[in-house]
């Protein structure tokens, strides 16, 4: 698993949230080995994707680690946000920092990601954050689980990142890359089911 990427605005061990209501602020994480945030650079680029459709959605941030993307997300106008996050000592860190926020909306599940996907929940998501552990080799069995078991609004988007050497995923039957860059040695996607 990669190591943290350092920014200009950050150093190790915390955390700035990019914009929106809580823009600037910095966030203690949780030192676990190869606990790797999603870049501020990143974030920035994703969330001006997502900009039409982040306000008041519905996401579900799999594998949440720091929780980086869910709390950008929250601060940007989001209305709910699943955090699912299996390391004990990144949960503990991501609810103090839900706490400081006062974040509203936030909702952490301490379990694996893939017991959450087989579990009972019927809750659909408008966005679904896919940030696994760069050795790990999950995405596409995510995606598949993702759609076989209806978790998705009609106008989902899944972000997916993952190491740049490894291929690209393959989505299931039906589903689009609709963007798709590189920054050092991370690829990151934004796809979604045709309509």
């Amino acid at each position: 698993m990669a190591k943290r990427q350092k920014t200009s605005n950050s150093r190790p061990g915390r955390l700035r949230i990019v914009a929106g209501n809580w823009r600037s602020r910095l966030l203690d994480i949780a030192d676990v080995p190869g606990l790797r945030p999603t870049s501020a650079r990143i974030r920035e680029t994703l969330f001006n994707w997502l900009e039409p459709r982040i306000h008041g959605a519905c996401c579900l941030d799999l594998f949440a680690g720091t929780g980086a993307l869910g709390l950008e997300a929250l601060s940007r106008g989001a209305g709910r946000v699943v955090f699912v996050e299996n390391s004990v000592p990144a949960v503990a860190a991501l609810n103090a920092n839900i706490k400081i926020l006062g974040a509203a909306g936030a909702v952490v599940r301490h379990m694996n990601a893939l017991d959450y996907l087989r579990g009972e929940n019927t809750e659909q998501f408008d966005l679904v954050f896919l940030d696994p552990p760069f050795a790990s080799d999950v995405i596409e069995d995510v995606c598949r689980r993702l759609d076989e078991r209806k978790m998705l609004t009609d106008k989902a988007s899944v972000y997916i990142e993952q190491e740049r050497s490894k291929a690209e995923p393959t989505l299931p039957e039906g589903w689009e890359m609709l963007k798709n860059k590189t920054a050092g040695n991370v690829r990151y996607m934004l796809v979604r089911q045709k309509t």
